[in-house]
């Protein structure tokens, strides 16, 4: 099969599938309640917090719409600069919650104090932000943004980490996130279905006032069940065996070592694109640093770029998402990728552009 440096799902090691390959355990013994414990402290680590971990069978989108039915009271306010932080948006208004929302172009990042701008207006009890849009290769200043949210009481913040847990550091306590939630295929680098969030207290409190949370997720079945390193519903056991298996990785590299390979591995890209006069598509100050948009140039075959490297050398990368589908190109870095690894993907562009 080809290997993917697309946003996500990423590149699986041979050895994170060995691992969830593990014979099958039931999940309501004390092997399962093993295998969950054993995911916290690397979770908590990553994510700079000592609240437990929560394992959802879903994918990322599960949780996010989880967010809107648990915590929003009053009125959200969705931070839009992409694909799918201006889908967060929609999913609101398709449950029929008020918000409102601050949208900027596409390829720009959400500028904090307009932020504050809008929530001195008053009314709102929830923020939601996508810290690392895959749609543009934007990453919103996370410190910045979590200064003005936090400077308004009652104001609860939601942050998905998608593509950036496990890549950069991200101090969900000393930040005040109320909700960080990630997706495992990305930067964890698991197959997709699994994801992995914290709740603050806060959350857990405003939570208890809803009356229609549901049950599936439902943060305080989450909660309840986490007390006993276990799960509302029947988990994805073998995700979670891969899950116990790339924290335990990450330990043994060790979490700055993966942070400064990440931001390395990154730098090669930018390097590369500009080489050939590719424009990252990002604003400096705000590029990710798991995968580079560039521009695609007038005149520049993209979709002969994509298929011939694919059929030539067996990588995959992709092309623009949503409305600038065709304008852009994406490539990631994120995940188990190393100089070599990214030195042999730059090595074949290389040759397809000649």
């Amino acid at each position: 099969m080809p290997k993917l440096f697309i946003p996500g799902p990423i590149d699986v090691s041979k050895e994170t599938f060995a691992a969830m390959s593990q014979p099958m355990i039931g999940h309501r013994g004390s092997e399962f309640e093993r295998l969950y414990a054993s995911t916290q402290p690397g979770l908590q680590e990553l994510g700079g917090t000592t609240r437990p971990f929560f394992l959802s069978t879903s994918s990322a989108w599960g949780v996010m719409e989880a967010s809107l039915r648990n915590l929003c009271v009053k009125k959200v306010l969705t931070l839009c600069c992409g694909a799918f932080s201006d889908k967060w948006f929609d999913v609101a208004k398709s449950m029929g919650l008020s918000a409102e929302k601050i949208q900027v172009e596409w390829g720009d990042a959400i500028a904090p104090a307009t932020v504050r701008a809008k929530l001195e207006e008053g009314g709102f009890d929830l923020v939601t932000l996508i810290h690392n849009e895959t749609s543009t290769g934007v990453m919103n200043d996370l410190v910045g943004l979590a200064k003005v949210v936090k400077s308004f009481p009652g104001v609860l913040f939601v942050v998905d980490a998608v593509s950036s847990f496990s890549a950069v550091p991200i101090e969900m306590d000393a930040l005040g996130i109320d909700v960080l939630l990630a997706g495992v295929q990305k930067a964890l680098a698991l197959p997709p279905g699994l994801t992995v969030f914290a709740c603050s207290e806060a959350a857990i409190e405003r939570a208890k006032g809803q009356a229609n949370r549901g049950y599936y997720f439902d943060f305080l079945e989450f909660a309840k069940n986490a007390e006993k390193h276990n799960t509302p519903s029947t988990p994805a056991i073998s995700l979670i065996f891969g899950l116990q298996h790339i924290l335990g990785v990450i330990a043994a590299e060790g979490a700055l070592n993966r942070y400064a390979r990440h931001a390395a591995n990154n730098a090669l890209i930018h390097a590369w694109g500009a080489r050939h006069g590719f424009k990252n598509f990002a604003p400096a100050g705000n590029q990710s640093v798991t995968l580079t948009c560039f521009h695609t140039p007038a005149g520049f075959d993209q979709g002969s770029f994509i298929k011939t490297l694919k059929a030539k050398h067996r990588f995959v990368i992709n092309g623009g998402y949503g409305k600038i589908k065709g304008l852009t190109f994406r490539i990631s870095n994120m995940g188990n990728e190393t100089a070599a690894t990214l030195n042999e993907l730059i090595t074949a562009m290389d040759d397809v552009l000649e």
